[in-house]
């Protein structure tokens, strides 16, 4: 709102004062309060109270308090949905000052997301128009091709409403709730969401010290060496064109569960070649890192989240060489936190902090359930029978209180199915078989079923 708007809001002034302060100004210049003041319909006190009441107007990016990421991402959106062309659009459809705006068409430019068109005629000043390159017109759908990514998995649009953004800002994330339910599947299928290329370096130098980052078994080559050789064997490569020391890869997943411990975030040092081995974090820049089973590992959970804290917050680490020499580089992933116990049990309040997607995924409702039973018994060539389902749901939710949860489908058709094999009947789905499986699945069931037993004889 502008401040005439907030000023006649507020009973300060009216409509007729504004249109006077107005008239005054084309003619003596100067800003709508002060000609205010100047013809006596508006003290300075009571400008000051609007003034400092309102919330500040942001000067830079750094100042709005959204990661310059998401920012960008919203304004290639509007680009691409609203077609949006020049400063003044893009900042009404922001709500963001034309000086933030421009910072960010600047940054967009740089990567090469955008192009300048020339100057729109008419107006006190010029405008420049601004396009989507191919490159930007790609970055801008990435964001809807992410739901899309999900096809196949029976994910709540609760989730995705949370799960999305998250994504898009690359933010770090917090998955959390009772084991079953989804958050290891859920986090290794955001990594195959992205598309894009990266460029990974064979090795970096530092104060004298060479220390490798490609990682065959994490850095997935576009085109590997044998493929290079055969396309230069025929003349389809100009070994000239292309800086070697880089290797186009698909954006890296590093994955650590119980394994994981503080040594593997550190440079090693092999005596033999000389040479330092790049630490997991840092060979998955640019892509995603997911600490799986977080809690689970050897060390204290806090020895992790204090070596962190800083990079997470700054997205700047430091490293330092056997010499003593300390070295900075960025922190720049998308850094996934999966974990089934209590986050408060993990993190202190300041951690926490700092992490600011939190997703908290339950148990699946009957109706979730049941569209997860059937998609994949369909897919096991299995038919879920109406009396089966509730015979599942009872033993789960009634005579046991294990409660539902998603993985549990899957695991029941697929021991069905090996019971099926073993004693050659068809493909079928029974409350029988259905109860041996669920007998594996959690060995009490099978002593509630004998309780039972034994109450009715």
């Amino acid at each position: 709102m502008s401040l005439g708007g907030l000023l006649v809001g507020r009973g300060l002034v009216t409509l007729d004062d504004v249109d006077a302060a107005l008239e005054r100004q084309k003619a003596e210049g100067g800003r709508l309060g002060d000609n205010l003041i100047a013809l006596g319909l508006l003290t300075a006190e009571q400008l000051l109270s609007v003034i400092h009441s309102t919330p500040p107007i942001p000067m830079a990016v750094s100042e709005t308090g959204i990661p310059q990421r998401s920012l960008l991402n919203l304004l290639l959106k509007f680009m691409h949905i609203e077609s949006c062309e020049t400063v003044p659009e893009l900042a009404g459809h922001m709500k963001l000052p034309h000086r933030v705006v421009q910072q960010l068409l600047d940054d967009a430019i740089q990567q090469r997301l955008l192009q300048a068109l020339g100057s729109v005629r008419g107006g006190i000043t010029p405008s420049i128009r601004y396009s989507l390159s191919e490159q930007g017109r790609a970055a801008a759908k990435d964001a809807d091709a992410l739901r899309k990514s999900f096809h196949g998995l029976v994910v709540p649009e609760h989730y995705l409403r949370k799960l999305l953004p998250a994504i898009n800002a690359g933010r770090t994330m917090l998955l959390f709730g009772p084991p079953g339910n989804g958050k290891t599947t859920l986090a290794t299928r955001i990594a195959t969401l992205f598309k894009d290329v990266v460029y990974v370096p064979y090795a970096v130098e530092v104060a004298g010290q060479i220390i490798t980052i490609f990682d065959t078994s994490m850095h997935k080559a576009l085109v590997s060496e044998a493929e290079a050789a055969s396309l230069l064997g025929k003349g389809g490569l100009q070994r000239d064109r292309f800086d070697e020391r880089w290797v186009a890869c698909s954006r890296p997943v590093a994955v650590a569960g119980g394994e994981l411990t503080l040594e593997m975030l550190d440079l090693q040092h092999n005596p033999e070649t000389k040479f330092y081995d790049a630490p997991l974090h840092v060979k998955a820049l640019n892509g995603m890192l997911l600490i799986d089973d977080f809690g689970r590992q050897k060390f204290d959970p806090n020895e992790l989240l204090n070596r962190w804290i800083v990079p997470m917050e700054n997205q700047i680490d430091y490293l330092k060489l056997n010499t003593g020499t300390s070295f900075s580089l960025p922190f720049d992933e998308l850094l996934v936190f999966s974990t089934n116990l209590q986050p408060s049990d993990l993190m202190d309040p300041a951690f926490l902090r700092r992490i600011p997607y939190k997703i908290k995924l339950f148990a699946p409702s009957c109706e979730e359930y049941r569209q997860l039973f059937e998609d994949i018994a369909y897919v096991y060539g299995l038919e879920l029978a109406d009396d089966v389902f509730d015979f599942v749901i009872e033993r789960l939710t009634v005579s046991t209180k294990f409660g539902l949860a998603y993985y549990q489908p899957k695991f029941i058709c697929e021991q069905v199915l090996e019971m099926c094999k073993c004693f050659n009947l068809r493909p079928q789905l029974t409350k029988e078989l259905a109860a041996e499986a669920l007998a594996n699945l959690y060995f009490d069931i099978e002593e509630a079923r004998d309780s039972e037993a034994a109450l009715v004889a």
